[in-house]
């Protein structure tokens, strides 16, 4: 995919809920980002950073989204531990995380 492609419809379980992908975007710009690994430091770091300019990007009228490859009990666990790691800066993951432990999505 590049830059302005529509990505192609999918059903997802998230740390939000059921996501339908195309009614969820309402046709709005996305970022959709992934990472490699839940719990790691580099990932921790991308959720937190993004969480903390979330609102820029709403402001903007984007949605954001993130992929991960585990499962949505681990991807539930992680928002906490991102959260600990950046109390002083977010008091929440306000976007999705998809949980596409079968790299359907992917």
């Amino acid at each position: 995919l590049r830059l302005g492609d529509v990505v192609p419809d999918f059903e997802a379980e998230t740390t939000k809920g059921r996501m339908h992908f195309h009614r969820w975007i309402k046709g709005r710009w996305v970022m959709l980002f992934s990472h490699p690994a839940a719990f790691t430091p580099v990932c921790t770091t991308e959720v937190g950073e993004v969480a903390m300019v979330h609102n820029k990007f709403k402001s903007k009228g984007f949605k954001v989204v993130a992929l991960s490859c585990d499962s949505l009990q681990d991807a539930t666990k992680w928002e906490k531990d991102i959260l600990a790691h950046f109390s002083s800066h977010i008091q929440k993951i306000d976007f999705p995380i998809i949980s596409d432990l079968s790299r359907q999505v992917a």
